[in-house]
């Protein structure tokens, strides 16, 4: 693991009208590493996603990203430089086919043999894709919906993969397939910044854990440390 982070979350507060959702956050994230973010609903963990992928403004403190300060990138400036986002409940093109989704993940990119390519390769990813590349994203069950989501954020090649609840509302077995990807995924050399409501299953397979508690980093330590951790067991792991 390099020594240069690839992410860096200096001082960063954010607000939404007179509420403050986010105040004044410290975050680092090293290459090749998964880092999870775990907390409450409405502790701040999907805003500090927003944040980074520039859909949400900052109100302070910046964000850097390979050395260069991104605060006040555009959101398609940011998926170019390497950052994307699959967001919490999916969002996918459910009138488009899963194919159409996928090429329009690669919207910041123009080499049409490079993303055919990417796309055969999220098909071998994504078995269950390519059985149904033709079908209506909208048709497809919550589990490949969510596959498609990942797949999708793929298709512009990041560095930094943002995943926000990946897991929410799917079957157990099908979780469980979702978090064999996400290891896959490292593997390939994709660092990942992990927003799950799952807390245990996030830091069985996450390096590092942060705990956001009402827009406040209040722990962070090795997931693995985590998992011991007295407050992090009666609050978050049942």
């Amino acid at each position: 693991m390099q020594e240069i982070p690839l992410l860096e979350i200096q001082g960063l507060s954010v607000h939404y009208g007179g509420i403050q959702a986010l105040q004044a956050i410290d975050l680092t994230i090293y290459p090749g590493e998964v880092v999870t973010l775990i907390g409450s609903n409405g502790a701040g963990k999907s805003t500090t996603l927003r944040a980074i992928s520039r859909i949400v403004n900052a109100h302070q403190g910046q964000i850097l990203y390979n050395h260069e300060n991104i605060t006040r990138r555009r959101p398609h400036e940011v998926v170019k430089l390497g950052i994307a986002h699959s967001p919490e409940g999916r969002r996918v093109l459910s009138r488009q086919t899963v194919l159409d989704n996928l090429e329009l993940g690669a919207y910041t990119r123009s080499s049409r043999r490079s993303i055919q390519s990417d796309i055969e390769q999220q098909f071998r990813l994504f078995p269950r894709l390519a059985e149904r590349k033709n079908q209506l994203a909208g048709t497809l069950s919550g589990g490949e919906q969510q596959m498609l989501a990942i797949a999708r954020a793929l298709m512009s090649r990041p560095k930094l993969l943002l995943l926000d609840e990946p897991s929410l509302g799917l079957a157990p077995t099908i979780v469980r397939e979702i978090f064999t990807i996400i290891q896959n995924l490292r593997e390939t050399g994709v660092t990942i910044l992990l927003v799950e409501q799952n807390a245990n299953l996030a830091l069985q397979i996450a390096d590092r854990g942060y705990v956001l508690e009402t827009g406040c980093i209040t722990l962070f330590n090795k997931a693995s440390e985590l998992l011991k951790d007295d407050r992090v067991r009666q609050a978050y792991l049942g």
